[in-house]
């Protein structure tokens, strides 16, 4: 299938002709089959999305109206967990039952939207006068360029698509060129609930190529994007040239702080999944573990044992614990970014080269991976991976543990680890992160905004911030008795 397109209500090829095969990262088999899109599909997309919201159909309809259509689509995604289960596992190699977790925080998501648009209203303004009415009001955005990412893609683009169709935008989705097949069907099921012609527009392939346009064109008001900080950069210059609105997601460099005195048995657990989940293909990944020092080597040697029996296989394996890295390309970026930290003199205790057995050898398998040693100076400690590779560093005193945690230009994600409740307390206010995880890590709900400080990016998704960010915000003053204002005299 090629006519992956969706645009204007219709379903079609690229007007160039070109096509990307999608393969599975576990064994390179055939996925997929989709249209490439060139500038001419992405003006196109624009001007059907431009076209939808100025004449209103979508953006008129009333808050309640727009809910109903959003827990229709949640719905429509419960009913088809198993098929979008199976295309997210295909185009990313991740397990099956990770891929339905997904599949349902998805639906947990659009409903969670379809709540908060039932909340909205006007907002009176007391303006002192009786003949005064004043009051604000909230209107979608308008077009919404919305661009996913590769790990996560239907999730990731469901906390786009379902706060900007509860605003009333209209939208051109740009999904990874990697893992496009669930933006597919998701385009569908909102053909199926009826989403009028030119609301919901999709554009399948490269950033490369189409990313600027859909960033820069001025008929767009805003941009979603979730990816690496490189792209995020140039989205923000791209948009700058317009004064459009950008919501950016870039990622993160997450410290995993364990004080002495915590549940170590928990805190061990929960440090492997944090760093290994998804083969570390994760933003808020927990691949920065930062021991006090008493407790830094029972911590380490027991992580390293519980890393050697992760099971690595591909989604068939049902006795797989993780799977492959999403392209070639990654497992060699990730290779390269092991070679500098071994080299800056982090020490490597387990994995460190991709995966040998037979069974393995046509994916990209790499095994969960620990550098001991590590300081803030490292390549390896500051730069994201996007791989199974944690870092292990020490502190002595709560005040160093802080400076250590916040010592990166990424500000996403952390947790602090402690009996010590007034500790935990004093450790999360300090730390420069969006979400903090206090004797917990990895959890996050639809109702909890989620986004990161510094060069994680701005802007927020989810909670109630997650729907703000696709509204205008008006002012409506109502003088019910106009009289003269006599400011300059008329000369009568």
């Amino acid at each position: 299938m090629a006519s992956s397109i969706y645009i204007d209500g219709q379903w079609r090829s690229a007007l160039g002709g070109a096509t990307r095969e999608i393969r599975s990262p576990a064994d390179g088999s055939l996925v997929a089959v989709v249209s490439e899109a060139g500038v001419e599909d992405a003006l196109a997309a624009i001007s059907a999305a431009r076209g939808s919201f100025d004449s209103g159909i979508f953006s008129s309809l009333s808050w309640s109206e727009r809910s109903a259509l959003l827990s229709k689509v949640a719905d429509l995604l419960e009913r088809d967990l198993e098929i979008l289960a199976a295309l997210e596992s295909g185009d990313t190699g991740k397990r099956i039952i990770e891929a339905k977790y997904d599949v349902a925080d998805v639906a947990a998501t659009f409903r969670h939207f379809a709540a908060l648009a039932l909340e909205q209203g006007d907002r009176a303004v007391d303006s002192g006068q009786p003949h005064i009415s004043s009051r604000i009001t909230h209107e979608g955005i308008g077009v919404c360029s919305l661009i996913g990412p590769w790990n996560y893609p239907l999730l990731q683009i469901a906390w786009k698509v379902a706060p900007a169709l509860a605003a009333g935008c209209s939208f051109i989705l740009k999904p990874s060129e990697l893992t496009p097949s669930t933006a597919i069907h998701l385009m569908k099921l909102l053909e199926e609930v009826g989403i009028p012609i030119g609301v919901a527009n999709l554009v399948t392939g490269a950033g490369s190529v189409i990313g600027d346009t859909l960033t820069s064109d001025p008929r767009v008001d805003l941009v979603s994007f979730t990816g690496g900080l490189p792209t995020g950069k140039r989205i923000m210059a791209k948009a700058a040239e317009t004064v459009k609105r950008v919501a950016l997601e870039l990622g993160g460099k997450n410290p995993n702080i364990i004080f002495a005195d915590a549940d170590l048995d928990a805190a061990i657990d929960f440090a492997v999944t944090a760093a290994f989940l998804h083969s570390g293909q994760v933003c808020s990944a927990g691949t920065r573990l930062i021991l006090e020092r008493p407790i830094h080597d029972r911590v380490v040697k027991e992580i390293v044992r519980r890393a050697k029996l992760i099971r690595i296989g591909a989604p068939a394996d049902l006795t797989a614990e993780t799977g492959p890295l999403i392209s070639a390309g990654h497992l060699k970026k990730v290779e390269e970014y092991l070679a500098k930290g071994v080299a800056e003199g982090a020490t490597l205790l387990v994995g460190g080269a991709r995966c040998a057995a037979p069974e393995l050898a046509n994916g990209w398998f790499f095994p969960p991976t620990v550098l001991d040693n590590c300081n803030t100076s490292m390549y390896c400690v500051q730069e994201e991976s996007f791989g199974p590779i944690l870092t292990v560093e020490v502190f002595d005193t709560e005040e160093e543990a802080i400076r250590i945690g916040n010592d990166t230009i990424y500000g996403l994600s952390g947790a602090v680890w402690s009996s010590d409740i007034a500790r935990t307390e004093r450790v999360s206010k300090a730390l420069r992160h969006g979400t903090i995880w206090i004797n917990d890590y990895g959890p996050y709900k639809p109702a909890a905004e989620w986004g990161g400080f510094k060069a994680s990016g701005n802007g927020r998704e989810l909670g109630e911030h997650g729907l703000q960010e696709y509204l205008e915000i008006k002012h409506i003053w109502t003088n019910n008795s106009p009289s003269k204002s006599e400011w300059f005299a008329d000369g009568n």
